[in-house]
């Protein structure tokens, strides 16, 4: 345990790097993915396709080649970010395609009489996504949207990949310095845990305290 306590700021450095990450690539991924998922709904044929397509397209390249070519090939074109904000704008485009197809699994979920009555009341289509169906979809979703932020926290461990200093890189740096695989990235994994572990059990409180009784 020596070698942990002797690395520890780095190591919480690193640590609060990925909670950064986390909380940047979370919310961008929500907001994002709220607004694929009316699209996805919208009665609009080419802003449905225009949906379609980005999700299929982000869901069916692995995440580590969308971060290459973010961090990369864009500079090559002349599209420059600072690293850290490139790896928050790769991850929340890339989890903004999962959580479209969940919110769009809460908007199916909403009674069909809920849209109908919203129309009779003389809202358009737009108002009744804003003011209707989606904040009664986001709350039939809050487990499925928590599993999601879980899956984001354990890939921002692909950072590392790119040169961002989080959790996985800082432990892959002590361990080079001190040879120790085994504590160094227990260590790291238990912390890992500890984030989702939070995750979960927020996730828990929040669907408890919006839950629609039906």
């Amino acid at each position: 345990m020596s070698v942990l306590t002797d690395h520890l700021p780095e190591l919480v450095d690193g640590l609060l790097a990925t909670c950064l990450l986390t909380l940047l690539s979370c919310a961008g991924a929500l907001v994002i993915g709220v607004v694929v998922a009316a699209a996805r709904v919208s009665p609009v044929r080419p802003l449905r396709a225009a949906a379609m397509g980005y999700v299929e397209l982000l869901q069916n390249v692995p995440l580590l080649v969308w971060l290459l070519l973010f961090v990369f090939a864009l500079p090559e074109v002349g599209v420059i970010f600072p690293l850290f904000t490139t790896v928050v704008i790769v991850l929340a485009l890339y989890e903004a395609a999962y959580m479209a197809e969940a919110i769009r699994s809460g908007v199916n979920s909403v009674g069909k009489g809920q849209a109908e009555a919203a129309r009779s009341l003389g809202l358009t289509t737009t108002q009744s996504l804003r003011y209707v169906v989606l904040p009664q979809a986001l709350r039939a979703v809050v487990q499925p949207i928590s599993n999601i932020f879980i899956a984001l926290t354990m890939n921002t461990s692909l950072a590392a990949a790119v040169g961002v200093v989080e959790l996985t890189h800082a432990a892959n740096r002590v361990n080079l310095v001190e040879a120790q695989p085994i504590p160094v990235f227990v260590g790291a994994g238990l912390a890992y845990m500890g984030l989702t572990l939070i995750i979960g059990l927020s996730a828990g409180f929040v669907e408890r305290k919006v839950a629609i009784v039906r």
